[in-house]
């Protein structure tokens, strides 16, 4: 269970990244450069340079820790970092830090020379289980998430339980989000397993399964032309909450903390526009309750959340698309959601969770 094949790479479990020096010996490469936020610096290069026995042929690339990092200054930032480094199209970037780290990382490295090869090292239970695997990258554009991108594989992903003991719980309930996900979207008895476990003690073989579901569906539709958008569960309201919050709040929300909001209002919708039963949709709107604090969403926002919703990467022809659960474990996409549901949602979610 400690190697997953994807498409082109390798995803290693808790091998204390033995294989990495392997890999970099095998590329020939001109430079190694490790890129990571400050707080990753601190907390996790230690791990990092323990696990590698003390291994320093390597630069460190620095940049500030956050969401609202992820834009195209602090990339441009980073390009010229690698020109003053002499970086040429044989050096390899190593993403180290969570879905921030790995979603710029990437798309530094996609696009600098046309192309340099990288490898994500996740140290958030998010980043494991959700933005270092399926090839995405990108970068965020006036708080609008992932609004510019490419598909590019990493040469191989490492996934180490241990970078998990050095994040805050918040954090650690921030990825389990993206766990339930899986559970809700293709898997009934993993949602079942997860709503018995504990998020703050979260098992290899948990984070194992969710890497296996989000690269079963990745590998059967690589570009998201289809059946790869049902990842996006939760999402289309979720991020919308999430860029508002960014903006907005002081104690902006969590990825996760938005997306189990975002999972509330939409499995609303997937009962009132697709077959998720009453029964079902009250099971996960308890269990979600439970998990996640509230968050009063102001009803002055309802019209800034849809301008937000209309520039969602999944849309199509002007119309807001949803991927709306069938059942527990089963989902289906591309479906039209009116926008007096999508009120009626948010609506749900007050009234019934934000008390």
């Amino acid at each position: 269970m400690n190697k997953l094949e994807s498409a082109g790479h390798n995803i290693y479990f808790d091998t204390r990244l033995a294989p990495l020096a392997e890999i970099i010996e095998n590329g020939k490469y001109s430079n190694v450069f490790v890129f990571a936020d400050r707080n990753t610096a601190e907390l996790c290069l230690p791990v990092f340079r323990d696990m590698l026995d003390d291994f320093s042929g390597f630069d460190l690339i620095e940049t500030d820790p956050g969401e609202e990092n992820k834009n195209i200054d602090f990339c441009i930032g980073i390009w010229k970092t690698l020109l003053d480094f002499g970086a040429d199209r044989k050096c390899l970037v190593i993403n180290l830090g969570g879905g921030v780290i790995t979603d710029m990382g990437g798309f530094v490295a996609a696009t600098y020379k046309r192309g340099v090869d990288f490898i994500n090292i996740p140290t958030t239970l998010l980043s494991q289980v959700d933005a270092s695997v399926g090839g995405k990258t990108g970068i965020d554009i006036d708080n609008v998430k992932n609004m510019v991108g490419t598909f590019s594989l990493p040469q191989a992903v490492f996934i180490e339980a241990e970078f998990l003991k050095t994040l805050p719980q918040r954090e650690l309930l921030s990825g389990f989000a993206e766990m339930i996900k899986h559970g809700l979207i293709v898997d009934h008895e993993y949602y079942h397993q997860l709503k018995a476990a504990d998020y703050k003690n979260i098992t290899t073989a948990a984070i194992h399964r969710s890497v296996e579901i989000k690269n079963e569906v990745v590998t059967a539709d690589p570009q998201e032309k289809g059946l790869r958008k049902i990842l996006n569960f939760g999402h289309t309201i979720g991020h919308a909450v999430e860029s508002y919050s960014l903006s907005k709040d002081k104690k902006p929300l969590t990825h996760g903390e938005a997306i189990a909001i975002g999972m509330i209002c939409e499995a609303y919708l997937s009962h009132k526009n697709s077959t998720l039963s009453a029964e079902e949709l009250e099971e996960i709107r308890q269990y979600i309750s439970k998990v996640y604090p509230a968050y009063k969403i102001k009803e002055k926002s309802f019209a800034q959340l849809s301008v937000l919703m209309q520039s969602d990467k999944k849309n199509e022809h002007g119309n807001v698309l949803f991927s709306l659960l069938q059942s527990i474990g089963k989902c289906t996409y591309n479906c039209r959601v009116s926008e007096s549901d999508i009120v009626e949602s948010l609506e749900y979610y007050n009234l019934t969770y934000a008390k």
